[in-house]
C-alpha cells in the first residue's frame, strides 16, 4: 500500500487517515478531498464526530493568538457529520476503500468538494527575523468531537481534534502555445525618427528552474546610442481579501552590455532564470505552499476560467525589457531615456509523469 497520513487526536479517541496531501486543480475542477476517520465511541460520552475542510488565509503567527486576536480569516469551509453516520452518501472511492482496509470496522468515510474558485496553497517567505507560521494561504481537514458542527459558544478542547494539512496546486497545461510578443516605438526630444523594440518569449508557459528565453529585435533609426539592455521578471502577487492590493517584486534582474549604435539594427535571444535560491532574502516573496519545511520553488501561476472572482493570493508574472539610451547632442545626459515593454509569462510546475491518485 502507497504511504498513508494519519494524525491521532490527543485522546485517542478518533484518529485521522488520508491517502494523500496535494489535490490537482485543473481549473474547471479539483480532485475530491477524501479520508476516513477511525472513530472509537467508548470515548465519546455522548458527542457527535465532525471533519471539516477550510481554505484559510493566515495573516499572523499562531502564538500571537493567545492575546485575544484573530490572525486567520477563513475564506472557504465545510463541514459533515461521520459519528453517528446521517445516512447520506454511501459511495466510496477506491483510495477510502484502501483506508478502509486498514482502518477496520471503527472506519467512517467522508469527502469533500473543494470549489474551482478557490487559491491554491501559497506562503509569503518571511523575513530573516520572523518566527511562526508564514503568512498565506492554506488547507485544512481536521476531525473533532462536538455536541454540534458549528456552535460558537461549544469549548473544544485541542485534545478532541485532530488535523491534517494539505495542498492545492495546479501543474501546467500539457499544451503549451507560442509565447507573447509585444513591441513599441519611442521617439526622442530633438530626433524625428524612433526606436523601434520588439520582445517576444518563444513559448507561453515555462516551467520552475528552466531557462526563459527571451528575444529582442531593435531598429535603432536616432541619433542615440543604446548602451545596455536590461530584462527583469516580475512576480505580481494579489491579496484580495477586504480589497485587493498588488505587491510586485523582481525575483530576476539581468543587465546585457549590449552596444545598438545610431541606425543599426539588433537582434539576439537572452537567456534568465528567476530562481527562489536567488530570493532568500527577499521578505515578502510568494512561494509555493509547503507542509513542512522541505524545499520549494517561487509560487505558481494562478489559472482560472475568469468568471469568477477569487480570493486569497493570485499569482502572476511578467517580463520587462528595457533599453538604456544614451543622450547625445547638445544637451548630452537630459536628453536620456528608457524604451520598456512588458510580457505575460506563465511560470508553473510540470505534472510528475505516471503520477496516481489513489492507493495500490
Amino acid at each position: 500500500m502507497s504511504k498513508v497520513f494519519k494524525k491521532t487526536s490527543g485522546n485517542g479517541h478518533i484518529a485521522l487517515y488520508l491517502g494523500k496531501r496535494d489535490f490537482v486543480d485543473n481549473v474547471d475542477s479539483v480532485e475530491v478531498v477524501d479520508g476516513v476517520v477511525k472513530v472509537d465511541p467508548s470515548g465519546l460520552n455522548g458527542r457527535n464526530v465532525f471533519v471539516y475542510l477550510a481554505c484559510a488565509f493566515r495573516y499572523g503567527s499562531e502564538d500571537l493568538d493567545v492575546i485575544g486576536l484573530s490572525f486567520r480569516r477563513d475564506i472557504w469551509i465545510q463541514r459533515v457529520q461521520v459519528y453517528p453516520p446521517t445516512g447520506g452518501n454511501t459511495t466510496t472511492s477506491p483510495m477510502q476503500e484502501s483506508l478502509m482496509k486498514k482502518v477496520g470496522e471503527q472506519g467512517h468515510p467522508f469527502s469533500f468538494q473543494i470549489p474551482p474558485n478557490l487559491p491554491c496553497s501559497v506562503a509569503l517567505q518571511p523575513g530573516t527575523n520572523d518566527s511562526g507560521k508564514a503568512c498565506g494561504v492554506d488547507f485544512e481537514v481536521k476531525a473533532y468531537l462536538a455536541n454540534a458542527a458549528d456552535n460558537a459558544n461549544e469549548v473544544i478542547e485541542k485534545k478532541d481534534t485532530c488535523r491534517l494539512m494539505i495542498r492545492k496546486i495546479q501543474f501546467a497545461p500539457v499544451n503549451n502555445k507560442p509565447g507573447a510578443k509585444a513591441e513599441i516605438s519611442k521617439q526622442f526630444m530633438m530626433t524625428d525618427k524612433p526606436v523601434h523594440l520588439e520582445a517576444s518569449l518563444e513559448k507561453e508557459i515555462y516551467y520552475h528552474g528552466d531557462p526563459i528565453s527571451v528575444n529582442v529585435k531593435i531598429n535603432n533609426e536616432t541619433a542615440k546610442v543604446v548602451k545596455k539592455i536590461k530584462i527583469t521578471v516580475e512576480q505580481l502577487t494579489n491579496v484580495i481579501l477586504y480589497s485587493s492590493d498588488t505587491y510586485t517584486k523582481a525575483v530576476c534582474t539581468e543587465e546585457f552590455a549590449e552596444t545598438i549604435n545610431a541606425n543599426s539594427t539588433f537582434e539576439k535571444s537572452f537567456k534568465i532564470k528567476p530562481m527562489l535560491s536567488s530570493n532568500k532574502d527577499k521578505h515578502g516573496i510568494a512561494v509555493d505552499g509547503r507542509l513542512k519545511d522541505e524545499d520549494t520553488n517561487l509560487a505558481s501561476t494562478t489559472l482560472s476560467q475568469g468568471d469568477k472572482e477569487m480570493q486569497g493570493i493570485i499569482i502572476s508574472y511578467k517580463v520587462k525589457v528595457n533599453l538604456m539610451v544614451s543622450g547625445g547632442g547638445l544637451l548630452g545626459g537630459l536628453t536620456a531615456s528608457d524604451v520598456t515593454v512588458e510580457l505575460p509569462l506563465t511560470l508553473m510546475s510540470p505534472k510528475p509523469a505516471g503520477e496516481c491518485c489513489c492507493l495500490l
